[in-house]
């Protein structure tokens, strides 16, 4: 999707030539075609720039709308026709570099009041001091936002729901009846990382986060922002203090995660799964709806649903208990040599 501009603001507008100059990329397309703004590959539109570096036949998924591509020398003769493609060895990293000089994520001007005049609070919304809110932020009725919380510019708070002290929130639409606790950092970039010429590289990523009616979000919890696209939380979803929620994690309605649950990024939770304290649930794995991982469980591959696992790695709990006795047969001394 492209960037949503109630939380990033376009600084910029280059030509692919000029793009192509500034990233060291060589460029195969009409060099006056003007950028404006950024997308991931399947969604970029007219005027967008996008990349790709996965395998040279997957960029032929990339969007016919695109302005350019940003793509290795391999892929580059698989791009749809009429996208421009700038090829280079490092595609994410130029993209990020392009990126820098077309949007930026909107902040605060030095000198700017705590709240925004054009931020719109609901006369019935309560403020505690020293919070701080940004432009053309909305806070519902009845909404409470705690003593030197954040909320940043473009953020939408729901009927209802209360932000409690020193919670930030940026790059987030957040639904009624919310409950987000104190120390909560909402809608931060997440763990994006890159290759680049002197190592990893940080990536900056450009989604939001979006929290639907009645979740709650523990004390000191951390849910990242999209790299593109959205961090979903689901309706009526409970998540406990000192939890992870990676970017482009999508949750279903009422998953329970408890303390110091660490949720990699694109992992899918289905509707009314329960994770127990500790649970650690690797990238792009799907937990099926109604299922249960034991405390402390490593989860490397997709769950089905209704099913309990536990373990590292995690399997069906009665295979996980069955290992777990036998190992523990042979390796305690038996009756027989008391």
């Amino acid at each position: 999707m492209s960037v949503d501009e109630r939380f990033f603001q376009r600084i910029g507008a280059e030509t692919l030539e000029e793009i192509a100059t500034h990233t060291g990329a060589k460029l195969v397309g009409p060099a006056g075609t003007l950028c404006e703004g950024i997308a991931s590959s399947q969604t970029a539109g007219a005027g967008e720039l996008c990349f790709h570096e996965g395998d040279a036949a997957g960029a032929a998924s990339v969007s016919t709308n695109a302005a350019g591509c940003f793509v290795t020398e391999e892929a580059a003769a698989h791009l749809p026709d009429g996208v421009a493609a700038l090829i280079c060895k490092w595609p994410r990293l130029c993209h990020a570099e392009a990126a820098a000089r077309l949007v930026a994520l909107r902040g605060w001007e030095t000198g700017a009041p705590l709240i925004a005049a054009s931020a719109a609070i609901h006369e019935t919304a309560r403020i505690a001091p020293g919070a701080v809110i940004g432009d053309d932020a909305a806070i519902g009725e009845f909404a409470t936002i705690g003593a030197n919380a954040v909320i940043g510019p473009g953020v939408q708070i729901g009927r209802h729901t209360q932000v409690a002290a020193g919670a930030s929130v940026i790059c987030a639409l957040i639904g009624d009846h919310v409950s987000i606790g104190a120390g909560a950092r909402i809608g931060e970039p997440g763990f994006g990382t890159m290759a680049g010429p002197e190592g990893a590289e940080s990536a900056p990523q450009f989604g939001r986060v979006i929290i639907q009616d009645h979740a709650r979000i523990g004390s000191n919890t951390c849910i990242d922002r999209g790299a593109f696209d959205d961090t979903v939380i689901g309706e009526r979803t409970k998540i406990d203090n000192l939890c992870q929620v990676a970017h482009n994690v999508i949750t279903g309605r009422s998953v329970v995660i408890a303390a110091f649950g660490g949720i990699s990024g694109s992992v899918t939770l289905g509707d009314g799964a329960m994770l127990g304290g500790r649970v650690g649930v690797a990238d792009h794995v799907k937990v099926g709806n109604g299922s249960s991982l034991a405390a402390s469980a490593g989860v490397f591959r997709d769950v089905p649903d209704g099913e309990t696992w536990g373990g590292t790695p995690a399997k069906p709990i009665r295979q996980w208990m069955r290992e777990t006795a036998w190992l523990q047969k042979q390796v305690s001394p038996s009756k027989k040599g008391k």
